[in-house]
């Protein structure tokens, strides 16, 4: 037991040392990298945390607001997305889009913003309300703004079809043409650079079965990226 001390002596060594490594670290870590991550342990930030979606959560893009491209070493593709994420976002609290209701996310691929069906159709329909149409509004003057394509997913929880479809495929669907329809003909976007998919219930944002998660799986997802990108990755 003599040379016990020994042992702790090391141990408290290493952790000095794994502690001012963690010290150097974060000094070397930009000022807005720091404000993602501590908006992220205090909880204010929402994360798609499924695995199935090919769009997830860019912990950079989630604090845009923050963000000035002029002063972050960052690819021109990465400054695009950032300028888009920042334009949805100020769209969104413009037409006071409830912040539990949408969310907006990036990858390599492109930029995703998500929207609960509540806040765009009436219930159980695929007839949108004013606050889709504004939504949609906003949709436009992005794609008018940007070269860009866009593929609009629609999503449905487990039991909201019954009675006027008779599935959640039905539904998502005609959520998903609801929405181009009015973005090629009243937003005059040309059809060639749209794309539509219904997944019905297959891919929940929020798993269990009460009304928070139904509410949050029910949602239709636009995926803005660059002409090129469908000649080589699946943003399906």
């Amino acid at each position: 037991m003599a040379g016990a001390w020994k042992v702790a002596y090391a141990d408290f060594v290493t952790a000095m040392m794994a502690f001012f490594l963690l010290l150097w670290v974060l000094s070397m870590v930009p000022p807005e990298t720091k404000a993602g991550l501590a908006a992220y342990f205090k909880g204010e930030l929402q994360y798609d945390s499924s695995a199935t979606s090919p769009v997830s959560n860019n912990p950079f893009l989630q604090n845009t607001a923050r963000i000035s491209t002029d002063s972050v070493r960052i690819s021109e593709n990465e400054k695009s997305h950032i300028a888009i994420a920042q334009k949805l976002q100020q769209m969104l609290m413009a037409d006071a889009v409830p912040q539990n209701a949408s969310g907006i996310s990036a990858d390599d691929v492109g930029v995703q913003l998500r929207v609960n069906s509540d806040a765009m159709f009436q219930p159980g329909s695929a007839t949108l309300s004013p606050q889709g149409i504004k939504v949609l509004g906003s949709v436009i003057k992005i794609l008018r703004e940007y070269n860009l394509y866009l593929v609009v997913r629609g999503h449905a929880d487990s039991a909201e079809a019954q009675p006027n479809y008779p599935s959640g495929w039905e539904l998502s669907g005609a959520r998903a043409a609801a929405a181009l329809h009015y973005l090629s003909t009243d937003g005059h976007i040309k059809p060639t650079t749209l794309r539509g998919i219904c997944y019905g219930d297959t891919r929940p944002y929020k798993p269990g079965t009460n009304e928070t998660s139904r509410a949050a799986n029910r949602r239709v997802e636009f995926v803005f990226h660059r002409p090129e990108v469908m000649s080589y990755s699946v943003v399906y």
